[in-house]
Protein backbone atom coordinates (compact mmCIF):
# COMPACT_ATOMS: atom_id res chain seq x y z
CA UNK A 1 0.00 0.00 0.00
CA UNK A 2 1.08 3.40 -0.03
CA UNK A 3 0.62 5.45 3.64
CA UNK A 4 1.27 8.97 4.18
CA UNK A 5 2.55 9.09 7.46
CA UNK A 6 2.54 12.55 9.64
CA UNK A 7 4.22 12.85 12.56
CA UNK A 8 6.24 15.96 13.54
CA UNK A 9 8.33 13.96 16.09
CA UNK A 10 11.19 12.59 13.72
CA UNK A 11 12.35 10.70 16.30
CA UNK A 12 9.16 9.04 16.16
CA UNK A 13 8.54 9.18 12.89
CA UNK A 14 11.94 8.01 10.88
CA UNK A 15 11.31 4.33 12.84
CA UNK A 16 8.09 3.92 12.26
CA UNK A 17 8.30 4.82 8.37
CA UNK A 18 11.05 1.86 8.61
CA UNK A 19 8.73 -0.49 10.01
CA UNK A 20 6.24 0.08 7.22
CA UNK A 21 8.66 0.24 4.58
CA UNK A 22 10.17 -3.27 5.49
CA UNK A 23 6.74 -4.54 5.53
CA UNK A 24 6.47 -3.81 1.74
CA UNK A 25 4.90 -0.79 1.59
CA UNK A 26 5.45 2.30 0.37
CA UNK A 27 5.67 5.34 2.85
CA UNK A 28 5.42 9.28 2.52
CA UNK A 29 6.77 10.56 5.58
CA UNK A 30 6.24 14.16 7.10
CA UNK A 31 6.30 16.36 9.82
CA UNK A 32 4.27 19.38 8.84
CA UNK A 33 0.36 19.25 8.64
CA UNK A 34 0.28 22.16 5.69
CA UNK A 35 3.20 19.58 4.00
CA UNK A 36 0.48 16.87 4.52
CA UNK A 37 -2.14 19.15 2.83
CA UNK A 38 -0.50 19.37 -0.07
CA UNK A 39 0.46 16.14 -0.49
CA UNK A 40 -3.25 14.98 -0.08
CA UNK A 41 -4.17 17.16 -2.48
CA UNK A 42 -1.78 15.92 -5.31
CA UNK A 43 -2.02 12.15 -4.42
CA UNK A 44 -3.65 9.18 -3.49
CA UNK A 45 -3.28 7.06 -0.95
CA UNK A 46 -4.38 3.95 0.62
CA UNK A 47 -4.01 4.52 4.10
CA UNK A 48 -3.23 7.89 6.31
CA UNK A 49 -1.48 7.44 9.46
CA UNK A 50 -2.37 11.21 11.22
CA UNK A 51 -0.15 12.50 14.24
CA UNK A 52 -3.26 14.55 16.19
CA UNK A 53 -1.03 17.15 17.22
CA UNK A 54 0.53 18.68 14.16
CA UNK A 55 2.41 22.32 13.08
CA UNK A 56 0.34 24.44 10.88
CA UNK A 57 -2.37 21.58 10.47
CA UNK A 58 -3.80 18.87 12.93
CA UNK A 59 -4.30 15.45 12.19
CA UNK A 60 -7.51 15.78 13.41
CA UNK A 61 -8.28 18.44 10.58
CA UNK A 62 -6.45 16.77 7.88
CA UNK A 63 -8.68 13.97 8.45
CA UNK A 64 -11.79 16.08 8.54
CA UNK A 65 -10.98 17.83 5.37
CA UNK A 66 -9.90 14.52 3.54
CA UNK A 67 -13.55 13.40 4.18
CA UNK A 68 -15.05 16.44 3.20
CA UNK A 69 -13.04 16.10 0.26
CA UNK A 70 -15.04 12.52 -0.47
CA UNK A 71 -11.81 10.91 -0.52
CA UNK A 72 -12.36 7.16 1.28
CA UNK A 73 -9.25 5.59 2.19
CA UNK A 74 -8.56 4.32 5.70
CA UNK A 75 -7.14 7.29 8.74
CA UNK A 76 -5.53 5.64 11.70
CA UNK A 77 -5.13 8.79 14.29
CA UNK A 78 -1.89 8.41 16.32
CA UNK A 79 -1.89 10.27 19.44
CA UNK A 80 -0.82 10.93 23.16
CA UNK A 81 -4.77 11.78 24.03
CA UNK A 82 -6.38 8.53 25.40
CA UNK A 83 -9.75 9.96 26.76
CA UNK A 84 -12.95 8.82 25.33
CA UNK A 85 -14.08 12.19 24.28
CA UNK A 86 -10.94 12.38 22.37
CA UNK A 87 -11.57 8.78 20.82
CA UNK A 88 -14.82 10.09 20.05
CA UNK A 89 -13.58 13.18 18.42
CA UNK A 90 -11.00 11.42 15.97
CA UNK A 91 -13.26 8.78 14.77
CA UNK A 92 -16.60 11.72 14.19
CA UNK A 93 -14.47 13.37 11.74
CA UNK A 94 -13.84 10.50 9.53
CA UNK A 95 -11.41 8.23 11.07
CA UNK A 96 -11.12 4.53 10.64
CA UNK A 97 -8.94 3.95 13.66
CA UNK A 98 -7.28 5.55 16.90
CA UNK A 99 -3.86 4.04 18.49
CA UNK A 100 -2.13 5.78 21.59
CA UNK A 101 1.27 6.68 21.94
CA UNK A 102 4.24 4.89 22.35
CA UNK A 103 3.67 3.07 19.93
CA UNK A 104 4.07 -0.56 19.49
CA UNK A 105 5.16 -1.90 16.09
CA UNK A 106 3.22 -5.29 15.89
CA UNK A 107 0.27 -3.51 16.85
CA UNK A 108 0.67 -0.87 14.61
CA UNK A 109 1.62 -3.26 11.76
CA UNK A 110 -1.53 -5.61 12.85
CA UNK A 111 -4.06 -2.30 12.16
CA UNK A 112 -2.42 -1.65 9.05
CA UNK A 113 -3.00 -4.65 8.20
CA UNK A 114 -6.65 -5.01 9.02
CA UNK A 115 -7.02 -1.37 7.50
CA UNK A 116 -5.47 -2.57 4.16
CA UNK A 117 -8.17 -6.13 4.09
CA UNK A 118 -10.78 -4.04 3.24
CA UNK A 119 -10.56 -3.89 -0.78
CA UNK A 120 -12.93 -6.28 -2.17
CA UNK A 121 -9.81 -8.00 -4.09
CA UNK A 122 -8.21 -9.05 -0.67
CA UNK A 123 -8.70 -12.23 0.38
CA UNK A 124 -6.68 -12.17 4.01
CA UNK A 125 -3.18 -11.02 3.54
CA UNK A 126 -3.72 -11.80 -0.70
CA UNK A 127 -4.74 -10.04 -3.31
CA UNK A 128 -6.66 -11.63 -5.93
CA UNK A 129 -7.77 -11.28 -9.77
CA UNK A 130 -9.52 -14.34 -11.44
CA UNK A 131 -6.45 -17.13 -10.45
CA UNK A 132 -3.98 -14.60 -10.16
CA UNK A 133 -2.36 -14.00 -6.42
CA UNK A 134 -0.59 -11.58 -5.21
CA UNK A 135 0.57 -12.22 -1.52
CA UNK A 136 1.35 -9.27 0.30
CA UNK A 137 3.42 -10.52 2.94
CA UNK A 138 6.32 -12.38 1.28
CA UNK A 139 6.11 -10.67 -2.03
CA UNK A 140 5.55 -13.79 -4.03
CA UNK A 141 3.25 -13.89 -7.44
CA UNK A 142 1.29 -16.92 -7.80
CA UNK A 143 -0.91 -18.41 -10.27
CA UNK A 144 -2.11 -22.00 -11.32
CA UNK A 145 0.27 -23.34 -8.28
CA UNK A 146 3.76 -21.50 -10.15
CA UNK A 147 5.21 -18.83 -8.08
CA UNK A 148 7.63 -16.37 -8.63
CA UNK A 149 9.47 -13.85 -6.35
CA UNK A 150 9.10 -10.32 -6.78
CA UNK A 151 11.63 -7.17 -5.74
CA UNK A 152 10.46 -4.27 -3.63
CA UNK A 153 9.79 -1.98 -6.64
CA UNK A 154 8.70 -5.52 -8.56
CA UNK A 155 5.55 -5.67 -6.17
CA UNK A 156 4.81 -2.41 -5.54
CA UNK A 157 3.86 -2.22 -9.36
CA UNK A 158 2.16 -5.26 -9.36
CA UNK A 159 -0.21 -4.09 -6.50
CA UNK A 160 -0.73 -1.23 -7.98
CA UNK A 161 -1.78 -2.88 -11.60
CA UNK A 162 -4.01 -5.21 -9.20
CA UNK A 163 -5.48 -2.92 -7.15
CA UNK A 164 -6.99 -0.96 -10.66
CA UNK A 165 -7.75 -3.80 -13.21
CA UNK A 166 -8.27 -2.64 -16.33
CA UNK A 167 -7.74 0.70 -15.74
CA UNK A 168 -5.02 2.83 -17.93
CA UNK A 169 -2.78 3.74 -16.08
CA UNK A 170 0.10 6.60 -17.03
CA UNK A 171 3.70 6.46 -16.56
CA UNK A 172 3.30 9.74 -14.23
CA UNK A 173 0.77 8.31 -11.97
CA UNK A 174 2.70 5.10 -11.53
CA UNK A 175 5.68 7.53 -10.79
CA UNK A 176 3.25 8.74 -8.06
CA UNK A 177 2.39 6.21 -6.75
CA UNK A 178 5.28 3.92 -6.89
CA UNK A 179 7.84 6.63 -5.40
CA UNK A 180 8.48 8.65 -2.83
CA UNK A 181 7.24 12.16 -2.80
CA UNK A 182 10.63 13.35 -2.35
CA UNK A 183 12.47 11.47 -4.75
CA UNK A 184 12.45 11.18 -8.50
CA UNK A 185 12.73 7.92 -10.78
CA UNK A 186 14.66 8.19 -13.63
CA UNK A 187 13.76 9.01 -16.68
CA UNK A 188 13.38 5.26 -18.29
CA UNK A 189 12.40 4.09 -14.90
CA UNK A 190 8.80 2.90 -15.32
CA UNK A 191 9.43 1.38 -18.47
CA UNK A 192 12.34 -0.94 -17.01
CA UNK A 193 10.01 -1.83 -14.18
CA UNK A 194 7.29 -2.75 -16.87
CA UNK A 195 9.79 -5.10 -18.68
CA UNK A 196 10.53 -6.85 -15.42
CA UNK A 197 7.46 -7.51 -13.97
CA UNK A 198 5.99 -9.06 -17.66
CA UNK A 199 8.44 -11.49 -17.41
CA UNK A 200 7.51 -12.41 -14.00
CA UNK A 201 4.35 -12.77 -15.43
CA UNK A 202 5.09 -14.62 -18.09
CA UNK A 203 6.92 -17.14 -15.69
CA UNK A 204 3.20 -17.60 -14.29
CA UNK A 205 1.27 -18.17 -17.98
CA UNK A 206 0.26 -14.43 -17.47
CA UNK A 207 2.53 -12.47 -19.89
CA UNK A 208 -0.51 -11.00 -22.06
CA UNK A 209 -2.14 -9.67 -19.30
CA UNK A 210 0.09 -6.75 -18.46
CA UNK A 211 -0.78 -4.61 -21.57
CA UNK A 212 0.54 -1.42 -23.09
CA UNK A 213 -1.51 1.49 -24.17
CA UNK A 214 0.26 3.44 -26.98
CA UNK A 215 0.34 7.10 -25.92
CA UNK A 216 -1.58 6.51 -22.77
CA UNK A 217 0.18 3.92 -20.29
CA UNK A 218 -0.56 -0.05 -19.19
CA UNK A 219 -3.38 -1.54 -18.00
CA UNK A 220 -3.88 -5.37 -16.33
CA UNK A 221 -6.55 -6.80 -18.05
CA UNK A 222 -6.91 -10.58 -17.43
CA UNK A 223 -8.78 -12.53 -19.31
CA UNK A 224 -12.77 -12.07 -19.76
Amino acid sequence: MRILLVEDDVEQLEPLRTILAKSGHIVDGVEDGAVAQQLIQDKEYDLLILDWLLPNVSGVSLCQEYRQAGKMAPVLILTAKDAVADKVTGLDVGADDYLVKPVNAMELLARVRALGRRSPLLQGDTLTLQDLCLHLTTLILERQDTKVSLSGREFHLMEYLMRHPKQVLSRDQIEQSLWEWDALPESKAVATLVHRVRQRLQAVGAEDWLQTVYGMGYRLAPPE
